[in-house]
């Protein structure tokens, strides 16, 4: 037997962001302080499932009405990693590194650079 839950009914609920700030509220309280993200899934011909995580996701949504709602966890980030530097092109990679213009000379700044051009690569810089 398993303990209920807040997804075995349906709560009301009210969503509010700009994108930059907003608001989470479940059955008339104000939580927004405590949930710093969310995923909001909804299907035709059913009640909509809000999920709520404690780590910030940033989007524009407002939905008001009966969803189940569950806390949810982190995904593990492990295989988007590994599927990001299996996409690598090594010889670009090097290049980019080498070309950067925060080489300082030090002992390991070819690995320090290889690393600061991934991350870059990883957030959309060039």
């Amino acid at each position: 037997m398993t303990a209920p839950s807040m997804a075995d009914q349906p709560h009301q609920v009210r969503l509010t962001s700009n994108g930059l700030s907003g608001t989470v509220e479940v059955d008339g309280a104000d939580i927004s302080a405590q949930v710093q993200g969310y995923n909001l899934e909804a299907r035709v011909g059913a009640v909509p499932l809000l999920v709520l995580y404690t780590s910030p996701r940033e989007g524009g949504v407002a939905f008001e009405g009966l969803a189940h709602v569950a806390i949810g966890t982190e995904q593990d980030p492990g295989p988007a990693v590994a599927a990001f530097l299996a996409n690598i092109d090594p010889g670009a990679l090097q290049q980019a590194a080498l070309n950067r213009d925060d080489l300082d000379g030090s002992k390991h700044e070819v690995t320090r650079a290889i690393l600061a051009q991934l991350a870059d690569w990883a957030q959309g810089r060039t």
